[in-house]
């Protein structure tokens, strides 16, 4: 199915969020509970209204309802096909030539919030986390620091890829304050170490990417199949 080129909601021209761009996001109305939405232009479309309607009852959701939830992981879980067929049917609603929600004054003013009004929320309920050191700028320049630039990298780093986990408890959403972290430090001339906040502060801009049906403990995802597993990306602070 083509995507249509125009909504009969009004988007600014150098608006993020056309119809060809719906990006899913968990947020809170001024009353009212956590629900799932997407953005287009100004507003975010309230997809538990469009479920509580029925425009999901469809196979690809196994009679399941998903967007009610304050967290995208039920429908993360539904895999490519739901995730396929929600963007479709959510399209064809939002589609200037489709009279369903433009056309009803009641069913529109349940279903869109103007984002101005909204607080966002964490996308998913996030249980670990797994960062990847795959950017060669970047570990270059850490294993400069550490190591002096002719072994900044050891000798398979590209060819073997570096990941550890990160501490899902410390991942907040977008506005909220961080902490400057306290530990000790030993000053040049100090006896002891001293106990406080730390003195330089790094940031990281990063691509995380959220992850849907998963896999069994101990069985691959080939990299042919991964695309069947990522639902989609957002950018994060590190």
């Amino acid at each position: 199915m083509p995507e249509p080129s125009k909504s009969f909601i009004e988007v600014a021209p150098d608006s993020h969020f056309p119809i060809q761009n719906i990006p899913f996001g968990v947020f809170k109305p001024g009353q009212g509970s956590a629900r799932v939405g997407v953005a287009i232009g100004d507003f975010v479309l309230d997809l538990s209204v469009l479920e509580e309607a029925g425009h999901f009852e469809l196979p690809e959701f196994q009679n399941r309802r998903v967007f009610s939830e304050s967290a995208l992981n039920a429908f993360l879980a539904l895999g490519r096909p739901a995730w396929r067929k929600a963007r479709e049917v959510i399209q064809h609603l939002l589609a200037a030539e489709t009279a369903t929600l433009r056309d009803d004054a009641a069913l529109r003013a349940q279903a869109f919030h103007a984002r101005k009004d909204v607080a966002m929320q964490l996308p998913a309920r996030i249980g670990d986390y797994t960062d990847f050191y795959s950017s060669y700028h970047h570990a270059h320049n850490v294993g400069t620091m550490l190591r002096g630039p002719e072994n900044a990298l050891m000798p398979n780093w590209k060819w073997l890829p570096v990941a550890y986990h990160g501490r899902a408890s410390s991942i907040v959403v977008s506005g909220t304050d961080v902490r400057r972290p306290r530990g000790q430090i030993k000053p040049p001339d100090a006896e002891a170490p001293i106990y406080g906040p730390s003195r330089s502060f790094d940031y990281e801009l990063e691509t995380a990417f959220l992850i849907g049906p998963g896999n069994s403990l101990g069985t691959p995802i080939s990299v042919e199949e991964a695309t069947d597993h990522i639902f989609g990306l957002v950018l994060m602070n590190d």
